[in-house]
């Protein structure tokens, strides 16, 4: 890129930057504000600047206790409770997709300078604290040498692991420690150019199928539709043969899934696109239903078209179906555990908690928290609320940012895997919960 359109460039972005957000729309639940499309050459970006922690902790509600579990690990990703207690990490980074136009060398630039300076690790890290103390005391690599490990599942003595090419699985015993056994390739995952290279995993209830989130490979189709072949998706996989069928598209990059444990339904949560405002598209949590449509990237929020897809598809766009929950727009959902045998109690008895990785496509921050969306016979029922907060500082600098997160009922603890100080942070609860949280907005 020469100079002179480099300057021509951050001019362009330092005007769009004066857009600023409407703090009046509610862009959370079922129903979110969306306002106009307000389209710029280059969107306003800002990323918070990291600072590290410095001996501060996130902040969580009266009544719980945060401190840090394991540190100094390699790009904290998902996280897996197996039934003996022990916590699996998977660690990496991933990704291959090379810049289409100028504006994805800026926001490049822009969102490497919010992120970890350090490698993936490209392995499964395992933590036991056996006895409950937030003291792990075995440490241990359990499997290394993998290819940007997400996703994670354990069913019938088998570890199942996505990889940004391949469904891989590890034969696996209570109270392993270290698996050296070589992985056995289940199925192929799609993995060119790998725009969005995170593969989330989840096991249905009965174990019998695996499901696969797989994100697209473009914002809005600019590669080229022939590129977005079986991207974009949800895969259910069966565990046997590996044979797998798509069960939902148009769902442009579910980053996580989870089953809900009173309905067994699952559920995901999707980063939507951007370049269409601050305050579009609203990232959402949804049940993924069979055969459903989305609307990426032809329409979002159901039926609600996007101007720069060509050519448009009415037929797709008429199927198009709304998500269940709106989680705020450009709030990067990364991380989906489900509060299970009662949860933490309280407010916190049954319901989604979601980890908010943060934005870098809006002047004003959204997202850097975990968030808490309570559920009621097996749906949202209610206002989110802020469960872990003060990732950003005051001054609007990143301590951290949660990716994965994962609630044990064993111990009744949560667990956040933060990327950027390479953390996990345990939430444990000291006495009972509050009745009464301030809605996050």
């Amino acid at each position: 890129m020469t100079k002179a359109l480099w300057t021509a460039l951050l001019a362009t972005l330092a005007l769009s930057g004066c857009e600023g957000s409407d703090p009046a729309l509610n862009q959370t639940g079922a129903q979110p504000d969306l306002p106009a499309v307000r389209q710029t050459l280059v969107p306003p970006m800002n990323i918070a600047t990291p600072t590290g922690w410095n001996g501060e902790v996130p902040t969580v509600p009266q009544g719980f206790t945060i401190a840090a579990f394991a540190s100094d690990l390699s790009i904290p990703r998902q996280m897996l409770v197996l039934p003996n207690g022990d916590v699996l990490v998977a660690e990496g980074r991933g990704g291959h997709a090379p810049a289409l136009r100028p504006k994805d060398v800026i926001a490049g630039v822009i969102k490497k300078r919010g992120n970890s300076s350090g490698s993936g690790g490209n392995r499964i890290t395992l933590l036991r604290d056996a006895d409950n103390n937030g003291q792990p005391e075995v440490r241990t690599v359990l499997i290394d040498n993998l290819d940007a490990p997400y996703g994670l599942a354990l069913v019938d003595g088998f570890l199942y692991v996505a990889e940004q090419g391949a469904l891989t699985r590890f034969p696996y015993q209570e109270g392993q420690t270290e698996i050296t056994a070589p992985g056995e390739q289940v199925t192929k995952l799609p993995s060119a150019i790998n725009h969005h290279w995170t593969k989330s995993l989840a096991a249905s209830a009965d174990g019998s199928k695996l499901y696969v989130g797989i994100g697209s490979n473009s914002n809005v189709g600019e590669r080229g539709m022939t590129v977005e072949e079986e991207r974009a998706v949800v895969w259910e996989i069966d565990r046997e043969t590996g044979a797998a069928r798509t069960i939902a598209r148009g769902i442009r990059n579910p980053t996580a899934l989870a089953i809900e444990p009173t309905s067994n339904a699952l559920w995901a949560v999707v980063n939507e696109r951007d370049e269409l405002g601050p305050q579009l598209v609203p990232d959402y949590l949804t049940s993924v239903k069979d055969g459903a449509f989305y609307g990426w990237p032809y329409s979002y929020w159901g039926k609600n078209l996007d101007p720069r897809v060509e050519p448009q598809r009415p037929d797709l766009v008429e199927t198009a179906i709304a998500p269940d929950y709106a989680l705020g727009s450009h709030v990067a959902a990364l991380g989906l555990s489900f509060a299970r045998d009662g949860g933490f109690g309280g407010p916190f008895a049954q319901g989604a908690f979601i980890g908010e990785h943060g934005s870098w496509n809006r002047e004003d921050l959204s997202g850097y928290k975990v968030a808490f969306v309570p559920f009621e016979g097996g749906r949202p029922a209610g206002e989110p609320v802020d469960f872990a907060t003060g990732f950003l500082t005051a001054d609007g600098q990143a301590r951290g940012r949660p990716v994965g997160v994962a609630f044990d009922p064993g111990k009744r603890v949560l667990l956040i895997a933060d990327d950027l100080s390479n953390t996990i942070w345990r939430v444990s609860q000291s006495e009972p919960a509050q009745a009464s949280l301030t809605p996050a907005r």
